[in-house]
């Protein structure tokens, strides 16, 4: 009998992209991101849409891009409590807005949440506004699992139609392992029930916690690792991941020194994991 083959043996290098968000460097703005995804060998950047004018402007992107010789895979609509007043306060013109800064970029990807429940005109009619969307553009409009929230030990569900919006029956969506954590949510069922229309991941891990963590992938209990061998090895519904993956991590809290040192590591370990068995093992 053989003996075992060695780490690398026997594999190959994915396919899929691996991007960083700009938020992952967060404090530091957008461009460090893309300074720092190009020294650290990431294929692309996912660029969220923040109050920082740079990460808005499609000219500003672009200089980027052709400074630093990294696509945009993917943009990241404004969509959390701090980027409210960003584009517009309705849900679906940020959409819209998103959507036509990706097509100006080169961007094959545009993620989008569900609306908050105070957002009611956009809940009421957040699908059929996807859908309506997504018949004009060949971006792909990747709708995102979010979390409950936790008030006084109650769950409540704070984003319609709802958290999980697998149901809503979208034709792509994120998937994005810090908010299963934080959900409590079946990662691999999550990933099941997506199926081939699980079109972009935000790969960091999360404890359980409340706090949505975004943590380096292999610090917490989220099966990273597994949801990486899956898109590079097998299909969902007949069909092989054909999207990126994007390591959406926290490193607010961390020094400058450790920010990289975090990110470095967060692309190691993507491209551990994705790697490609060899039929023939």
């Amino acid at each position: 009998m053989s003996s075992a083959p060695s780490h690398d043996e026997g594999r190959g290098r994915s396919p899929i992209l691996v991007g960083l968000s700009t938020a992952a460097v967060f404090p530091e703005p957008t461009a460090a991101a893309f300074e720092m995804a190009a020294e650290t060998g990431y294929d692309g950047i996912e660029v969220m849409v923040q109050t920082d004018l740079t990460s808005q402007t499609p000219d500003a992107l672009a200089r980027l891009i052709d400074l630093h010789q990294i696509p945009v895979l993917s943009v990241h609509s404004p969509c959390l409590l701090i980027t409210a007043a960003v584009w517009s306060s309705d849900p679906v013109v940020k959409l819209a807005r998103s959507i036509d800064m990706a097509e100006k970029i080169g961007a094959p990807t545009v993620v989008v949440h569900p609306p908050f429940v105070w957002q009611r005109h956009a809940a009421a009619n957040f699908t059929d506004s996807v859908a309506e969307l997504q018949l004009r553009t060949d971006v792909v409009i990747a709708v995102e699992n979010m979390f409950p929230v936790r008030l006084a030990g109650r769950t409540v569900n704070s984003f319609r139609p709802h958290w999980d919006p697998v149901s809503a029956g979208h034709q792509h969506f994120t998937l994005d392992l810090s908010h299963t954590a934080t959900s409590g949510s079946d990662a691999l069922d999550m990933l099941q029930r997506m199926g081939s229309r699980m079109s972009h991941l935000h790969l960091a891990d999360g404890s359980g916690s409340a706090k949505d963590e975004h943590l380096v992938p292999g610090r917490g209990t989220q099966p990273c690792a597994e949801v990486l061998r899956i898109l590079a090895n097998e299909e969902l519904d007949g069909e092989r991941f054909s999207g990126a993956v994007v390591l959406e991590i926290s490193t607010r809290a961390a020094k400058p020194d450790q920010r990289r040192v975090d990110v470095a590591e967060a692309l190691a370990f993507a491209r551990e994991h994705l790697a490609v068995a060899d039929a023939a093992s």
